[in-house]
């Protein structure tokens, strides 16, 4: 068995804007394991700015996994518990490598193309009118589930778009989530939730920064309307703090995304202990190419959740990696017969 990894830059077709600034390009990597005539491949989509394992020695522990791949997966996963990018590559892989074809992991209906999954519309930060256009393109494309990037424009602009999709829809037609990705202050979140309260929303994602656990405690324990957590989860390790987060701050809900917890055996611990403690979830993906956002696709969709999922990133960039995942009337769909670029992730992008 041998092993490669190879960085790739996505390009946005637009620039995305994020409570961490506009992005123009996200670089991502590929872990290649091979063995005979047998390949797998698992992406390792670090994102700058946000995840623990945004770190100087990045590139230098891929390198040692790919030098130590004859440990297997169970010990190099062990080694690998602060760089859990590189944690859903490696378990990618494996499993892409174990499988009859490599870009199908974890087998479903889904895989087969008869059923689809429900994802929300993503409306990128941005000016009141461009946000605007977003709603209404979401809208028309039959999205029936929006979440809405807020703490860009003034708040009460914000409120105002809110207002414009309540006037048109009803909560039980559109579902209204929110995120401000930590852009409140412990001292005014609880009048801006009462204030986004009155357009039923479903929930409220990080309304304050990570690491305040009492001060979110007591919001989740106050508010109106539920709250998600999201950056809360990253770079917690071990079990024990796991459980400490949850039991202390008592969420209504939790947020999983993959690549920044640690990837699919992570995420299940995440979830089984979410539900212990009375906690809802679902899973988003993090700016990842096609190859891991298939990935973690394929996984949700095993997980049964009813909610919308935050699955929907894959037609952003111009570079993306070709792949049979397509998005109709607000869902995520796989169709098999359409074909994988798989020539650009067996010759790491070289003709």
């Amino acid at each position: 068995m041998k092993a490669v990894f190879f960085q790739h830059t996505l390009q946005f077709k637009r620039p995305g804007g994020t409570s961490r600034g506009v992005l123009h390009t996200k670089d991502t990597w590929y872990l290649r394991i091979e063995k005979g005539e047998k390949w797998g491949i698992g992406e390792c989509g670090m994102f700058r700015g946000l995840s623990a394992d945004d770190r100087p020695d990045f590139e230098e522990k891929l390198q040692w996994v790919c030098d130590h791949i004859q440990l297997g997966e169970t010990t190099l996963l062990q080694e690998l518990q602060e760089f859990p990018a590189i944690q859903i590559g490696v378990e990618a892989a494996f499993r892409s490598l174990a499988s009859e074809d490599p870009f199908t992991i974890f087998p479903s209906e889904f895989t087969k193309g008869t059923t689809g999954m429900d994802i929300n519309g993503l409306i990128w930060m941005g000016s009141q009118e461009w946000m605007h256009q977003q709603i209404e393109a979401k809208l028309k494309e039959g999205f029936s589930c929006i979440k809405m990037k807020i703490g860009a424009i003034d708040f009460e602009s914000e409120l105002a778009l809110l207002q414009s999709i309540r006037d048109r829809f009803t909560s039980e037609e559109i579902e209204l989530r929110v995120d401000a990705n930590g852009a409140f202050s412990p001292s005014e979140a609880l009048e801006k939730l009462e204030r986004l309260a009155v357009f039923d929303l479903h929930s409220i994602e990080q309304p304050i920064a990570a690491g305040q656990w009492q001060e979110m405690a007591a919001l989740c324990e106050k508010t109106p309307l539920p709250i998600a957590l999201d950056e809360e989860l990253i770079g917690i390790f071990s079990e024990e703090k796991r459980n400490e987060l949850l039991t202390t701050v008592q969420p209504q809900y939790i947020i999983l995304k993959p690549t920044l917890v640690g990837g699919f055996a992570n995420s299940d611990l995440w979830i089984s202990r979410a539900t212990a403690v009375g906690a809802g979830w679902w899973i988003t993906s993090a700016l990842e190419s096609n190859v891991g956002l298939n990935a973690i696709s394929q996984y949700t969709f095993t997980k049964n959740s009813k909610l919308p999922q935050g699955l929907g990133t894959g037609s952003l960039f111009t570079n993306n990696i070709e792949a049979p995942l397509t998005v109709q009337n607000g869902q995520l769909q796989y169709s098999p017969k359409r074909a994988w670029d798989a020539h650009f992730l067996r010759t790491g992008g070289s003709s």
